[in-house]
């Protein structure tokens, strides 16, 4: 019973500080004390601790020996290499949907795509980075693929895609770019051009990349 209400405490602190950290609330380089965790979570410091190694383990925190325990902060090699693998495998996942044909997940994103445009005639980039990151969620969910999912998942974890997406929408002209991919990637779905969708989303995978790292002030370490 000790074991898995100690389970249970690691669990909520894990779940707590890798949303804060995937939405940005904690931003790279943040120091995180486990005192100050163990207070907030009414935990003791043992699975504060115990969720910090898990958290290193995937990634999203730096625990440095007799220094303290911080918020990984990525590097450019390790954004591209981790936008690489996103392009791999969201260009796969459309490939996929597309191959399906008509589904649940294909007519979520035709709606999806009216509310878009709404938010582009608004210009409400708030509107569209929620609508974007759904858009993104069913392309993954369409392919139907478990295993495909799961590692899409932690990828996504350690990119902490919505702060990059807010930052993304800031460049000139992205909005607008973004919501007009989203349309060529949904026509060749709906299309069932399997070979056309797959390269259509890693071209947009690859704009987006584009458009953060041209960001001359986004915080990367060398």
């Amino acid at each position: 019973m000790q074991g898995a209400r100690s389970q249970s405490a690691q669990t909520r602190v894990i779940d707590g500080v890798r949303s804060r950290i995937i939405r940005g609330e904690l931003p790279p380089g943040t120091a995180l004390s486990e005192g100050a965790l163990a207070d907030e979570f009414e935990v003791s410091r043992t699975p504060v601790r115990e969720a910090l190694k898990q958290l290193q383990t995937e990634g999203l925190v730096e625990i440095r020996p007799r220094v303290g325990t911080f918020v990984m902060a990525p590097t450019r090699r390790s954004m591209i290499e981790l936008f690489h693998m996103k392009e791999l495998i969201e260009g796969s996942a459309a490939g996929l949907l597309a191959a399906r044909g008509d589904c649940p997940e294909l007519r979520a994103l035709r709606e999806n795509i009216r509310a878009s445009d709404v938010a582009l005639s608004a210009e409400d980039r708030g509107a569209y980075a929620g609508l974007n990151e759904e858009f993104h969620e069913l392309i993954i969910r369409g392919a139907d693929n478990d295993k495909l999912a799961e590692h899409y998942r932690i990828m996504m974890n350690q990119l902490a895609y919505p702060r990059l997406v807010h930052a993304s929408l800031e460049q000139p002209g992205r909005l607008a770019g973004s919501v007009g991919e989203h349309h060529d990637v949904l026509d060749m779905i709906a299309a069932k051009d399997a070979f056309t969708a797959e390269r259509f989303m890693r071209s947009h995978v690859r704009a987006s990349r584009d458009a953060l790292l041209s960001i001359a002030d986004f915080p990367l370490s060398t």
